[in-house]
């Protein structure tokens, strides 16, 4: 069952970490990859690869007459909360009131209202300590459930299907080690989405700022007209950003600054912020933003009290899909045979999918039942997750050349 596969796969910890320069960032990685491959080979997938970056291939025959479809999900988890002995607690018949995680701990109706949408319906939660891992493993979960129904189903019809399990994407490195050779196919798919009914092909363009800030440490008894305390100034750079455009105040298509992680101490102080739009010019203009707010330091303090380093991170894949929408039409169509009402949504996010389209590969992003990413209020759909394997296997059926 879905539901028991899902409760496998988020008892492995696979926090990743941008702390780390190895690749995987985080060997325990490769103990849930180990565990999928070996499932993939007891469901007789050919081709099954766990190779020295982490990541996990297969390959499933099917009828030539059909188009060649590829599902990717990721392995790692968000290191905003912990993933460390996982504990997951079905909620059978959700009756829409605030759910009780532990004796300190709800997660209630007024701060999450998504939670009206689940009444009657059966939810995996947490226990307040931990993340629960929906954010991938039930994408991982849905793929390895269409493969087993196919296994299991010969007669339904379907083409050649690949699929690939990747270690960190939450750190944006998801793609950095993909091997291309070992996923050849007229379009895929990332399972890593929340509704069923939704289909995503536009993304954030995503840029990082790393703020170093040099300040003049003296003894505090004689520092007059001499310290330049550094944690002062960082306080200073961030009170000039703009005070709206951050997460918690922005949706839809408005993009934002986030101040992801602060440290330091009176000589240094360092600052990390991502930097996220749809429109690439907005984005630059946020960039520039950065680099104005440096200079305006710079020229006060007579001395270069602020360094920074911007980079861009990864592109908004929508455009790619101008004139190319088979993968998105099949999608619109499948969800009308299973009864879905279909939605195009824009990601205020990022995506393996976005890195793959720019490489060659058309990959939009599909839903996994999963709701409140990245926290310890996250939670799971049964029969959400379950609709996007009923999605799947219609969409394979209906892929013919």
């Amino acid at each position: 069952m879905l539901i028991d596969k899902l409760i496998d796969y988020v008892k492995y910890d696979t926090q990743s970490t941008e702390e780390s320069d190895s690749f995987p960032s985080t060997a325990k990685q490769f103990k849930l990859a180990e565990h999928l491959k070996k499932q993939l080979e007891d469901l007789g997938l050919q081709d099954v690869i766990l190779d020295e970056y982490c990541y996990v291939y297969g390959y499933l025959p099917g009828d030539p007459d059909y188009l060649t479809l590829g599902f990717n999900a990721h392995m790692d988890t968000s290191e905003q909360a912990s993933g460390t002995d996982v504990k997951p607690r079905i909620i059978e018949n959700y009756d829409g009131t605030d759910i009780v995680l532990n004796d300190k701990l709800k997660t209630t109706v007024e701060r999450f209202p998504n939670l009206k949408d689940y009444i009657g319906k059966t939810l995996l939660v947490t226990d307040g300590n931990t993340l629960l891992g929906a954010d991938d493993k039930a994408g991982i979960a849905i793929i390895m459930e269409v493969l087993e129904t196919l296994t299991k189903h010969p007669e339904i019809k379907h083409g050649p299907i690949r699929v690939c399990f990747s270690p960190d994407e939450e750190i944006g490195r998801g793609t950095l080690h993909f091997n291309y050779d070992l996923f050849k196919v007229d379009f895929a798919y990332t399972i890593d989405g929340d509704k069923p009914n939704c289909i995503e092909y536009e993304n954030f363009n995503a840029a990082s700022a790393n703020v170093k800030i040099n300040g003049i440490s003296v003894h505090p008894g004689s520092a007059k007209n001499k310290m330049v305390n550094a944690l002062q100034v960082a306080h200073e750079f961030h009170d000039l950003m703009d005070k709206n455009a951050v997460p918690e105040k922005t949706e839809g298509y408005e993009g934002f600054n986030l101040l992801k992680s602060m440290s330091g101490e009176v000589a240094i102080a360092r600052m990390n912020y991502i930097i996220r739009n749809h429109d690439r010019e907005l984005l630059n203009k946020q960039k520039h933003d950065f680099e104005v707010i440096r200079d305006k330091l710079n020229e006060k303090y007579g001395y270069e009290v602020v360094e920074l380093d911007i980079k861009d991170s990864y592109r908004n894949m929508k455009e790619k899909f101008i004139g190319h929408e088979e993968p998105i039409l099949l999608v619109k169509n499948a969800m009308a045979e299973v009864g879905l009402d279909y939605k195009e949504v824009a990601i205020r996010g990022g995506t393996d999918g976005a890195s793959l389209t720019w490489n060659g590969i058309l990959c939009p992003n599909l839903g996994t039942g999963g709701q409140n990413f990245h926290g310890v209020h996250e939670f799971w759909c049964k029969e959400d997750g379950e609709k996007v394997v009923e999605l799947l296997l219609r969409m394979l059926e209906m892929a013919q050349k």
